[in-house]
């Protein structure tokens, strides 16, 4: 079973793991990659992203409780320039096909949804296989570009 789990201070090495994590962050190519989050960086984030959120942004684990395991990340936060909430699922590479990023997306969307938002979106690289995982949890694609596609699902 997963559940959205609130992350402590304390539990950023596993984000700072995977987002240095070529294998993980492959779907990241179009983007460049890997992302740098060293331990200099956690006090600010996690206090834009889980303390003073504003309700602008959510953030969460996903943990398996069957094996007590942190296997992946979602959020969504507000966009001002485009006026959307954007979407994010994450598993770490080694959790992958064991349907935890469906399980993990339909978390969020559930959340995003008690939470008072009616539509989430996602711009997903032309070359990222998580596109389908959106498709068959229900969004739509609302256009593409050279980059990216523009998912959409109202909730």
């Amino acid at each position: 079973m997963i559940i959205l789990y609130r992350p402590e201070r304390e539990d950023l090495w596993f984000r700072e793991r995977f987002m240095g994590d070529p294998e993980t962050m492959s779907y990241n190519r179009a983007w460049g990659g890997t992302i740098p989050f060293p331990r200099s960086e956690w006090d600010e984030w996690y206090d834009r992203w889980v303390i003073r959120h504003e309700n602008k942004r959510f953030y969460r684990y996903l943990r398996d409780t069957e094996t007590d395991t942190f296997v992946g990340e979602t959020a969504y936060h507000y966009d001002e320039g485009q006026d959307i909430w954007l979407a994010d699922v994450i598993v770490a590479a080694e959790y992958r096909g064991k349907g935890f990023g469906r399980a993990g997306l339909d978390l969020l969307c559930r959340a995003a949804r008690e939470n008072g938002v009616r539509v989430l979106w996602d711009n997903i690289a032309l070359d990222n296989p998580a596109a389908s995982l959106f498709l068959r949890a229900g969004f739509t694609e609302e256009y593409r570009t050279d980059e990216f596609i523009m998912l959409k699902k109202t909730l």
